[in-house]
């Protein structure tokens, strides 16, 4: 039975965990968690406090068994792009180190499977996984579900 974590990466990280009850059923549990810096910290504290975060979530899940992640490949500011490329990073390190098999998917593949567009906006991409009765608090977590519904019946479900 797989447990798949789903991720949204960013500093507004959206997360999505779909985890076996029993070979019939799964819950899933998501959320969006900020990996926000302060001021007073360094410029590595966000991947290090993102790292213990994985941790967690593997320990709470049992074992995590496959990592998807929403694949960027245009970012609009020179900020963005590189707290991405830290947390994807640290992701594919965490995922090397703990034997975690790990795909990215492009953000047009997941919009298309949730919306049937793939330039579908956010709101279209909410709606959509609110219809599958989901009920996201924002665009990060929508995302996280809309791609744990996707690797849900592309990976191993």
């Amino acid at each position: 039975m797989t447990t798949i974590l789903a991720l949204d990466l960013g500093t507004n990280t959206g997360w999505a965990l779909l985890q076996p009850i029993n070979p019939w059923n799964y819950q899933v549990i998501s959320g969006t968690i900020s990996f926000k810096n302060d001021r007073f910290a360094g410029g590595g504290m966000p991947y290090l406090r993102f790292g213990k975060w994985l941790n967690e979530i593997e320990q709470l899940s049992n074992g995590v068994t496959a990592v998807y992640f929403e694949e960027v490949r245009r970012h609009l500011g020179v900020d963005a792009a590189h707290a991405y490329g830290g947390f994807m990073a640290t992701l594919t390190a965490w995922c090397e180190n703990n034997n975690i098999p790990y795909q990215g998917v492009s953000v047009g593949t997941i919009k298309q499977y949730a919306t049937g567009k793939g330039n579908a906006n956010k709101q279209a991409v909410i709606d959509a996984i609110k219809a599958k009765g989901y009920n996201p608090k924002d665009d990060n977590e929508a995302d996280a579900l809309a791609l744990m519904e996707y690797a849900k019946i592309k990976c191993c479900v």
